[in-house]
């Protein structure tokens, strides 16, 4: 799960545990639907029950029955089910995609023509985590070999990721996650190089992340969906979900979101019997002083999207409940997704192109601003939260408060700061220039999809840059030492501050010039502007800018300075300022010498200065 200092979002449902079924909605006949012929009727009379049905949901699949169960489905019904490879792990794992079509069509091109919603289903991100993997299961049976769920390929085709990190599943054990009700073993969180991968999404360190930056390009989904266990709180709901509605987020996708996927998701779930709400993430804090909703950063799966421009479901199942309830609340939201994808298909592939285009006129749009970091306001709406009585005590283990939860229900209002506004943002420029050397930079934006052009020659001109300080936290942080103030929730950039300077600079021919008139913009920015949340210089791509390459020794030093203080007196004020207000600049030998070696004429004018430049217009650049 997204684990969280703050709380993510939350609930606003009313239901009850046990509450009793209702019908559910039907969605409407697609128009002109392809006659599939149905599986033979030995197909269809061999035994299709799934590796966790067998066991009462006891234990879940290792990675070769997973993928021996979707390849026999695979090969059931070829006309429908395709299963093909997408990347390799850092332990030399396949990783495979199941695409489920009505119709034998597999290619995305084809799919897209044909305003075909693609909807992907990310399962086992963290591999203890892996309730979403047997749900599909279950779910691509009943649709493509019992034909129940069969109206769910009406227009949408499904393409699953039955096990996204391989490596972590097969760390199987017994003991991987201590707060979680099953099933008997269990994958870890982390893949092969301890990566969580829900945090690599923009800065793409692991393979298994550019496999999946591969895939999303080649398929462009329509709507993504991740499933996940959640950690934290006990309460009652056995099945969360998270969407962003933001200030980030396309008007359209907000709208449909608010108005028709929440509203059906929640109806259609809390009728098959599960206790459905918005995804909480408070911990053992004590909600009722309330909740804040903050940014879902690119680093994670459903921010990642937002920068796509499409929107996602996030599923959390809660770790407490039983892995049978928790399997079978997880296809029932799938399903009741799919039957609203099915209904608004023509609404959502619409929204889909219009942001797409949105994103590629950013820089010719007047007044034009994206939205890199966000924060919730002061702001308050009050919503109903079903949870369980608590008690509360102070521990003579940790010395600290002791909390138990009753399981005796307790629903209450509580405040909700949801109102999340932007607090750093930008106006995006023509083009990006980044110049050769930053390979590593580079690669990263060729791996998201971003087109780029080179320059044939070098080119020297003005553009507008930034000149930067910055402080690193302490300890590593997913492999990578980033800037301090980069937390997982409500980053605040704190260990980052940049002003926006005009300079002159040279970029040698092969530097790469990156257009915004693509619908990639916002990813390009995201990883370019040094003040976003998970931009490379936050994630230390560029430390080697902010490094002092030469210096003065003292003895030189020591005649310099005299030299300087002597023709200018303003200078001397300024140093005799500096000594009378700052004790350790006073203290320090070094310090005081490199005062002033900054201001001679030997000190490095590169050093801090950010080295991609903001360009207004491409007239002029020699490009290939």
């Amino acid at each position: 799960m997204k684990k969280s200092l703050v709380i993510v979002l939350l609930l606003c449902t009313t239901l009850a545990l046990g509450q009793t079924s209702r019908k559910r909605r039907t969605p409407r006949q697609a128009p002109n639907q392809t006659k599939v012929r149905p599986p033979s009727v030995a197909v269809t009379n061999q035994d299709w029950t799934t590796p966790a049905e067998i066991t009462k949901y006891r234990t879940t699949p290792r990675y070769d029955e997973t993928m021996a169960y979707f390849r026999r489905v695979a090969e059931a019904v070829p006309l429908q089910v395709r299963m093909e490879k997408f990347g390799v792990t850092g332990e030399g794992r396949d990783l495979y995609i199941v695409i489920a079509s009505r119709d034998g069509v597999f290619d995305p091109i084809a799919i897209h023509r044909a305003n075909r919603p693609v909807v992907l289903v990310q399962n086992a991100i963290h591999a203890g985590e892996m309730d979403g993997k047997d749900a599909c299961m279950a779910l691509l049976r009943e649709m493509v070999i019992t034909g129940t769920q069969s109206a769910l390929l009406d227009k949408a085709v499904v393409v699953i990721i039955p096990i996204y990190n391989a490596d972590g599943h097969e760390r199987f054990g017994p003991y991987n996650r201590i707060n979680q009700n099953g099933p008997e073993e269990m994958g870890w969180r982390t893949q092969g190089q301890n990566l969580n991968l829900n945090r690599d999404y923009l800065k793409a360190d692991a393979p298994e992340t550019r496999s999946f930056l591969r895939l999303w390009t080649r398929w462009l989904p329509d709507f993504f969906v991740d499933d996940h266990v959640t950690d934290g709180a006990d309460y009652q709901y056995d099945t969360t979900y998270n969407v962003n509605v933001g200030a980030d987020v396309f008007p359209d996708h907000a709208a449909w979101q608010r108005q028709e996927l929440i509203p059906y998701i929640e109806r259609s779930v809390a009728a098959s019997g599960h206790v459905i709400g918005r995804y909480v993430g408070v911990g053992e804090a004590n909600p009722s002083t309330g909740l804040t909703m903050g940014q879902d950063l690119p680093r994670f799966s459903t921010g990642y999207v937002l920068i796509q421009n499409r929107v996602g479901l996030l599923v959390e199942q809660h770790m407490l409940k039983d892995y049978q309830t928790r399997v079978t609340g997880n296809y029932e939201l799938l399903r009741a997704l799919l039957e609203i994808i099915n209904r608004d298909a023509d609404r959502l592939v619409r929204a889909n192109r219009e942001a797409d285009a949105a994103a590629a006129s950013l820089a010719t749009t007047p007044k034009a601003q994206l939205a890199l970091r966000l924060k919730s306001t002061d702001k308050t709406t009050e919503f109903l939260f079903h949870g369980f009585k608590t008690v509360r005590t102070k521990s003579d283990i940790s010395g600290g408060e002791r909390v138990e939860y009753t399981q005796e229900p307790l629903d209450y209002r509580i405040p909700l700061r949801d109102d999340v506004q932007p607090i750093v943002t930008v106006q995006a420029p023509v083009a990006y220039i980044v110049p050769r050397p930053w390979q590593a930079v580079i690669g990263v934006l060729s791996a998201h999809g971003v087109r780029m052009k080179r320059l044939a020659s070098a080119w020297t001109g003005e553009v507008e840059t930034y000149r930067c300080a910055a402080n690193w936290q302490e300890r590593p942080y997913e492999g990578r030492h980033p800037l301090a103030g980069n937390a997982e929730f409500g980053s605040t950039g704190a260990g980052l501050s940049c002003r926006s300077v005009k300079e002159k600079m040279t970029f040698p021919a092969g530097s790469a010039v990156v257009t915004m008139d693509q619908r990639t913009a916002k990813v390009a920015a995201h990883w370019l502007e040094p003040m976003a949340p998970d931009s490379a210089v936050n994630w230390g791509f560029f430390d080697a800018i902010f490094e002092q390459k030469e210096y003065g020794e003292p003895y030189v030093m020591e005649k310099e300075a005299r030299q300087m203080l002597g023709r200018d007196p303003k200078l001397r004020r300024e140093f005799e300022d500096k000594l009378a207000a700052d004790p350790k600049f006073a203290a320090s030998p070094f310090a005081r010498l490199n005062f002033f070696y900054e201001r001679s004429p030997y000190w490095d004018q590169k050093l801090s200065l950010y080295p991609v430049g903001r360009v207004a217009s491409l007239a002029g650049l020699p490009l290939n």
